[in-house]
């Protein structure tokens, strides 16, 4: 992999990793565009340092809402803080089952056309719509019909998870879902997009160490089999990891912006461009 390419898709990752037009299928779109073939340890490694890059990203930006959660849960305080942890360990637990127990299938659906990416675009662009003319509604905030947007509940978080869960497909966008299912169920909008972002950490960082140790267990077997993998030099990963990472910072301030002033129905007008692009393309219309 050439600098450039890392660079490009350090950007892609950092921007679709918040903005609700899904990370892992932009990734499989413009790996596609700059033709590379990235199989092995080798992709797996940078696929690593990607998002913990924006984990990273993550956790800088809303330092001032991380630290005090740590501390309190850690500590057993049992305020706030401590139930709110709470809330985002209940609603990993969805994210965690499909992880453990559909892993392998779930990587069959990267790598192949995009006509799935398409779909899951398409999905993601009605969902962001559906969310924002919902709150358009009178007298109404979601789809369970309260009257004014109230504070993420036990139920909701786990709710949240399982719309988490669902976005693992490639072009699903993960944020999209996560914020328009809270919006949809009437969260607080600002509530939601701080939950979405802080809610994948423990994901994410669960997901690096188990793929740093399928890394090595790939590496070996490559070794031993004689097989050639696509070489990704060092400065490819480090300029990867800080294009992600910086990007990733303005694009968490942006996204938490825009779900306030909610905005959100340009992305999903972005994402039915793309996702019909896409489907045409895996049709080998053009």
């Amino acid at each position: 992999m050439e600098t450039l390419d890392a660079l490009i898709l350090g950007i892609v990752q950092g921007l679709a990793e918040y903005l609700p037009i899904s990370s892992s299928g932009h990734l499989e779109i413009f790996r596609e565009i700059l033709g590379l073939d990235l199989n092995g340890a080798k992709s797996l490694q940078f696929d690593v340092m990607l998002h913990v890059a924006t984990v990273l990203s993550t956790i800088v930006i809303l330092w001032r809402e991380f630290w005090p959660l740590c501390r309190s849960f850690f500590t057993f305080r049992r305020d706030a803080e401590f139930y709110y942890v709470c809330k985002i360990l209940i609603s990993c637990i969805p994210i965690a089952i499909v992880g453990v127990c559909f892993k392998d299938t779930i990587e069959t659906f990267f790598g192949q056309e995009l006509t799935l990416v398409g779909v899951c675009l398409c999905v993601t662009a009605l969902l962001l719509s559906f969310s924002y003319f919902t709150r358009t509604l009178p007298q109404t905030r979601g789809i369970v019909g309260t009257s004014k947007p109230r504070d993420i509940t036990y139920l909701d978080a786990f709710v949240i998870g399982c719309a988490q869960a669902v976005a693992v497909l490639p072009g699903l966008s993960r944020s999209g879902t996560t914020i328009a299912t809270g919006i949809l169920i009437g969260d607080k909008r600002e509530q939601v997009a701080q939950f979405s972002f802080l809610m994948v950490i423990i994901p994410i960082l669960g997901e690096a160490l188990l793929d740093i140790k399928d890394m090595f267990g790939v590496e070996a077997v490559d070794a031993a089999a004689g097989a050639a993998t696509p070489e990704i030099g060092m400065s490819a990963l480090i300029t990867g990891f800080l294009a992600a990472f910086i990007v990733g910072c303005l694009a968490c301030k942006w996204m938490l912006a825009l779900v306030k002033k909610g905005k959100l129905v340009w992305f999903a007008l972005y994402c039915l461009i793309v996702g019909l692009i896409c489907i045409l393309k895996g049709a080998n219309v053009f």
